[in-house]
Formats: C-alpha cells, sequence, structure tokens
C-alpha cells in the first residue's frame, strides 16, 4: 500500500501546483486588463497634448502674421514716434521727453554720473541707483531697456556690459539720413 500512497501523494502535489499555477495566471490576466486600460488613458493623453501643440504652434504662426502685418502697416502710416510709446533711434534734436518714463530716469542717471566724472555701470548698479532693489527680476528689465536705448543710439554699452551716457546717430530704415 505504501506505492498508492506515495502515487496519491505526488497527485495530490501536482494538483496543488496546477492550482497555484492558474491562480499565478490568473492574477497575471487581472494584471494584464489593468495594464492595457493605464496604457488606453496614457495613450489618450498623448494625443491630447500632440493636439494641443500643434494648435498652439498654428495658432501662434498666424498671431505672428497678423503682428508683422500690423507692424508694417503701423510702420507706413506712423511716421514719427508717439511719446512715451516707445525708443526712436537718437538723432540731434530730438527731445529726451520722447521716452517713456523709466527711460528717463535711466538716461538721467547715467547722464548726472557722467556730470559727476563717475565712469560705466553695470545694470545691477543702475537698479540699486534707482531704488528699483537689485533682485534678478529689476535688474534683468534695467538692462533690457538701457540696452534698448544703446541699441537706438541713446546709450553707450561697452563690451563688458557697462552702460554710460553718450548719444551716436544711428541709421533708421527708410527714414533718410539721421543726423
Amino acid at each position: 500500500m505504501t506505492e498508492g500512497c506515495a502515487v496519491a501523494s505526488v497527485l495530490g502535489m501536482l494538483e496543488e501546483r496546477d492550482a497555484a499555477a492558474r491562480v499565478r495566471v490568473e492574477g497575471l490576466r487581472e494584471e494584464a486588463a489593468r495594464l492595457a486600460e493605464v496604457l488606453e488613458a496614457a495613450e489618450i493623453e498623448l494625443d491630447r497634448r500632440v493636439i494641443a501643440r500643434e494648435e498652439l504652434v498654428d495658432a501662434l504662426a498666424v498671431s505672428a502674421a497678423e503682428t508683422t502685418a500690423v507692424t508694417e502697416a503701423e510702420q507706413e502710416t506712423v511716421p514719427s514716434p508717439v511719446p512715451g510709446s516707445l525708443v526712436p533711434p537718437w538723432r540731434d534734436g530730438l527731445p529726451v521727453t520722447v521716452l517713456a518714463p523709466d527711460y528717463q530716469r535711466i538716461l538721467g542717471l547715467l547722464e548726472k554720473r557722467r556730470s559727476a566724472g563717475e565712469g560705466p555701470v553695470k545694470a545691477m548698479g543702475i537698479a540699486a541707483e534707482l531704488g528699483l532693489g537689485t533682485t534678478p527680476a529689476n535688474v534683468e528689465g534695467v538692462r533690457s531697456k538701457a540696452r534698448r536705448l544703446a541699441e537706438r543710439g541713446w546709450l553707450v554699452v561697452e563690451a563688458s556690459g557697462m552702460f554710460s551716457a553718450g548719444r551716436q546717430s544711428v541709421a533708421v530704415p527708410d527714414a533718410g539720413s539721421s543726423a
């Protein structure tokens, strides 16, 4: 009878392993179904983001085209600068009052420094002397305005990034001589 018990116990072990394998397979099927749902949701989200990006690129392209058309139309219809609205190129006889107040303050500060015999100053120094503080946002705002003034001939900017008072005529497209 010992032989019959051994066979029965081997069959019992095989049945236990079979049951465990079925449980594992069922668990894996459930996990695969759950992952398929997660994958589908992620694919839908990806599609939405791709469509949103494409729509944004299209909208920006249309907006840029419209802005360019409006800018070109404004350049044709507005021959002289509107006081305080932009930084016109410097030319002899052009008053400082055509500049916005922030630009006038920067220019005034650098003129005062030049009169006092002080040398060029970095944007951080301008911001500090104007009482704006030296936070990165304030310094970058001053630097942007000072560079714009330098590009238009109102200030001088050195290679070191320091600004000083000084004026130079700049060429203005389709405006004839700027001197």
